[in-house]
């Protein structure tokens, strides 16, 4: 995390919060934020102290909200970067999930920065070779920037589980949106497709590693290459 606007205020011990779910840093991370907010609808990015959250730097990130149901990393623990096998740091938070789940990953966002609402999820990541399953937890927290809009996010990822291969990319069990003023609701915009993420190109994606067929005329023959080379000693 960067020391952008540190101030000692805003150094609050999380050690008295705990978690029976066994996601004790999620319950730590809420806590500070809510030591944050005080008496105000929300806390400004600029309040947000490193020192504060000691505890959950490794597994916590912020969010900055680029367009309808796009926020990108502004800043990313080293946990996030060891479940994609590379920095995150100006990646899409969809790049985390499964395709499938992008759409209403990108749902939740509009809801956390439009409403104002915090947003918990549960998700899990499919075992396979050499990598087993993980069960995992994230929280996404509305923050102020500093020209007064809600355009950041404090979150927090928190998986149970080997990690083996990366990247790992999560689905969607479960998400929970709370506005923070009661009865309030958001309507949102037609939002666009999440982008997609191109891999990196040590990544090798089943589906797109079968060998290219030939092309076949009406008798089945294969057809041969329209240029060919022809040598001659003459």
């Amino acid at each position: 995390m960067d020391k952008h606007g540190q101030n000692a205020q805003n150094v609050v011990s999380m050690s008295d919060y705990q978690s029976d779910t066994g996601f004790a840093i999620i319950a730590q991370l809420e806590a500070y934020w809510e030591a944050l907010r005080g008496g105000n609808l929300l806390p400004k990015r600029s309040e947000v102290d490193p020192r504060g959250i000691e505890a959950a730097l490794e597994y916590a990130f912020i969010l900055e909200r680029i367009a309808p149901g796009i926020a990108r990393m502004r800043i990313g623990g080293s946990h996030l970067n060891e479940l994609m096998g590379m920095e995150v740091r100006g990646m899409p938070l969809t790049a985390l999930f499964a395709p499938n789940a992008r759409r209403q990953i990108a749902d939740g966002l509009e809801d956390v920065f439009q409403t104002p609402a915090t947003a918990t999820l549960r998700l899990t990541s499919p075992g396979g070779v050499r990598r087993a399953a993980l069960d995992a937890r994230m929280v996404l927290l509305p923050l102020k920037s500093d020209l007064g809009d809600v355009s950041r996010a404090l979150g927090c990822l928190v998986s149970r589980g080997d990690i083996g291969t990366a990247p790992r990319r999560f689905d969607l069990i479960e998400q929970e949106v709370r506005p923070l003023v009661p009865g309030r609701t958001v309507t949102r915009l037609d939002l666009p497709a999440a982008p997609v993420v191109r891999p990196a190109p040590h990544e090798q994606i089943p589906g797109f590693r079968a060998p290219k067929a030939p092309f076949k005329g009406k008798e089945g023959k294969a057809r041969p290459p329209y240029l060919r080379l022809v040598k001659s000693d003459k």
